[in-house]
């Protein structure tokens, strides 16, 4: 039996991230750490990668740290073109001195094309690699918006970004 007594007793954040990069052709499309065969790629000053944008979020947010931008400004020349994975290093690292760790998170990609199904246990094994963690404390999923807005018509692409964090 559950014992709710030891779960009233733990220090945990949720922390939720979402972010939008807007899509564009003859750039490289990087999502979860995964490089993703497309036509198009993100217009960003790092790589692009919306998921761990979203994710990087989520886990700043879940202990009030700002967002990914006070951390890492994209007026930085010292971010231009930048990995997402060490972004998220950095963050996993900065919430780990705060005292926490991750216990899960569930990541949602809204986008049209291409169908990202083949990556996502590569995204979710990259992810889990980055953080430290059990791959199945990591939860990527997508969806399309069967046409509708800048997702559906393919203009962009959307994340969101839910964490649990638990004190160390």
């Amino acid at each position: 039996m559950l014992n709710l007594l030891k779960i009233f007793d733990m220090d945990i954040r949720v922390g939720n991230g979402y972010d939008v990069h807007l899509l564009a052709p003859g750039l490289e499309f990087w999502l979860g750490g995964i490089k993703v065969e497309h036509t198009k790629g993100c217009v960003a000053h790092s790589d692009g990668d919306t998921l761990i944008h979203a994710l990087c979020d989520a886990m700043l947010g879940a202990l009030a740290l700002g967002d990914i931008g006070k951390h890492f400004p994209d007026n930085s020349a010292e971010f231009k073109g930048i990995d997402s994975k060490i972004l998220l290093s950095r963050v996993n690292a900065l919430i780990r001195e705060k005292g926490y760790s991750l216990v899960n998170a569930d990541c949602t990609i809204l986008l049209q094309k291409p169908k990202v199904a083949p990556y996502i246990i590569p995204m979710r094994e990259c992810l889990s690699g980055v953080l430290g963690v059990d791959v199945e404390r990591i939860s990527v999923k997508a969806t399309t918006t069967e046409g509708a807005g800048f997702v559906g018509r393919e203009e962009a692409i959307a994340v969101y970004a839910t964490v649990l964090l638990a004190k160390l």
